[in-house]
């Protein structure tokens, strides 16, 4: 597993423990209720945003994943809370991650 790597490539995937299934974040090799292996999972996830503020005409929100867990992304347009949303770009910048939201 190399969620770094991926996201370094744009691409968002989540860790999923390949024994209980359970969701692994923040990211590690290994699943902290079972110690079973972490793999990464592809798709098109959705998330809801629930919490936003506004700093210098830009939105950023604190999005739940999947039921599961929580990022801080930006979104261009003005938020509501519920809002259904997906990743639409995310990587590295300066060793920092950054999400953007759609």
């Amino acid at each position: 597993m190399n969620f770094e790597l991926e996201l370094s490539k744009g691409s968002f995937c989540i860790p999923e423990c390949t024994v209980c299934k359970k969701i692994v974040w923040p990211p590690i090799e290994f699943c902290s209720h079972c110690m079973g292996k972490v793999s990464l999972k592809k798709g098109d996830f959705q998330g809801k945003i629930i919490e936003f503020s506004k700093q210098n005409e830009e939105y950023f929100c604190v999005v739940e994943i999947e039921n599961s867990f929580k990022i801080i992304a930006k979104i261009s347009k003005e938020p509501q809370i519920d809002q259904i949303v997906k990743i639409s770009k995310c990587g590295i910048n300066e060793g920092n991650y950054f999400f953007q939201i759609s």
